[in-house]
Parts: structure tokens; C-alpha cells; sequence
């Protein structure tokens, strides 16, 4: 192992890991704080870091030697989609916060077509047995049983309640898009890539 082309052979060398050059077995070593990647995630495994029963997403990140990451948010186990996985607290934090209202796209499959009043409850607000509505929505319809769904919040199971207040079922469920992220088409369900230097900065 050398640093900055210095043998070392102590272990109680000191390092400034974001200016010293290091190698070991003539291979570079970087240090990074955070890591952020996008996983396409299928359904049957758990948005969660350790399951008893389940496989999680963390081990769908085959590879990866990034220590302490997590899932920003939930997606419900038969839910498919765009998640952020991260070790970055912060940015979680600020994703999350309620105060911040961070859009959220789905891609729903419904059990019949929404009628007009229907979509006019949804982008006003609906009860779905909270303390309060849901904050306003918008209804995109792609075809009768097809829509996007753009929500503000992060309630448990909330887009499935919501289609539900509305006398309708959701049969599939796809997230599409997270703040400034975009599900990458290219990945396949179960298929994740870091994300690029132009994302994180949007993030």
C-alpha cells in the first residue's frame, strides 16, 4: 500500500481521503461519502434493508460494497418501479419531509375506467381514512383502464386508497418517477445502475 508513492507499512498512518493518493496491489483507492443508485425494483421483495421473510431490495444490489445504504421511502412488495437507494440521510430526509412535497408519478393498471367526477375527487383530494384528504393530485389518462398518477405525499398504501375512495381497484402499479428522477428504461425489473453526476445534482 503506498500513499502518495510512500511504502506504508505503519496502520496508524494518518490520510486526508479526499487529497492523498492511494493504491494497494498497484490498484487506485477512492473514497466516496455517499453513494446513489437507481434500481428498477419487481414485485415480491420488501423496500427495507433486512427481512425475515422476504428477499429486500438491498440484496437485489449484487456487487455493490457501499456500506449503510437504504431505500428512500417505500414501495409496497407487489409494486414495481423507480427507487433511490442511498447512504446519504440527508437527502433521504429532504426527499421524505412532508413539508416538501416531492412529486411522485405511478403508472396505474385500474379494475375499470374512471369516470369524469372520479377524476375530479382525485385532483382535488380524497378521504382515505386519515386526518385529513390527500393534498390535490393530477389525472393523467393514457387509455379506459391505464393512468398516471402524480402525487405530492408518501401515505401508506396511498395510491391504492385513493383509487379505492374512487369506487375503482388498482391491479398493477409501477412508479415511474421520484422528484427529479425518471425510471431508466433500459433497466430491466431487478436491474440498477448508479446514478449519474447530472442526477445527483438535480437531486
Amino acid at each position: 500500500i503506498t500513499v502518495n508513492g510512500q511504502i506504508i507499512k505503519k496502520a496508524d498512518c494518518k490520510i486526508d481521503e479526499n487529497a492523498d493518493k492511494i493504491v494497494c496491489q498497484n490498484t487506485p483507492v477512492t473514497y466516496r461519502k455517499y453513494a446513489y443508485y437507481m434500481l428498477n425494483k419487481p414485485a415480491g421483495v420488501v423496500s427495507a434493508t433486512i427481512d425475515n421473510t422476504a428477499d429486500t431490495v438491498i440484496s437485489l444490489l449484487n456487487g455493490v460494497t457501499d456500506k449503510d445504504l437504504f431505500p428512500v421511502g417505500r414501495l409496497d412488495k407487489d409494486t414495481t418501479g423507480l427507487l433511490l437507494i442511498t447512504n446519504d440521510g440527508e437527502l433521504s430526509h429532504r426527499l421524505l419531509s412532508p413539508r416538501k412535497h416531492v412529486d411522485k408519478q405511478y403508472l396505474v393498471g385500474l379494475r375499470s375506467p374512471l369516470a369524469p367526477d372520479h377524476i375530479a375527487q382525485l385532483e382535488e383530494g380524497v378521504d382515505i381514512g386519515d386526518d385529513s384528504k390527500t393534498l390535490p393530485a393530477k389525472v393523467e389518462v393514457l387509455s379506459e383502464l391505464q393512468i398516471i398518477l402524480t402525487i405530492h405525499e408518501g401515505r401508506f398504501h396511498q395510491v391504492k386508497r385513493m383509487l379505492k375512495a374512487v369506487d375503482n381497484e388498482v391491479l398493477s402499479l409501477q412508479r415511474i418517477s421520484f422528484g427529479p428522477l425518471t425510471l431508466d428504461p433500459t433497466l430491466n425489473e431487478g436491474q440498477f445502475r448508479e446514478l449519474t453526476a447530472e442526477e445527483i445534482k438535480l437531486l
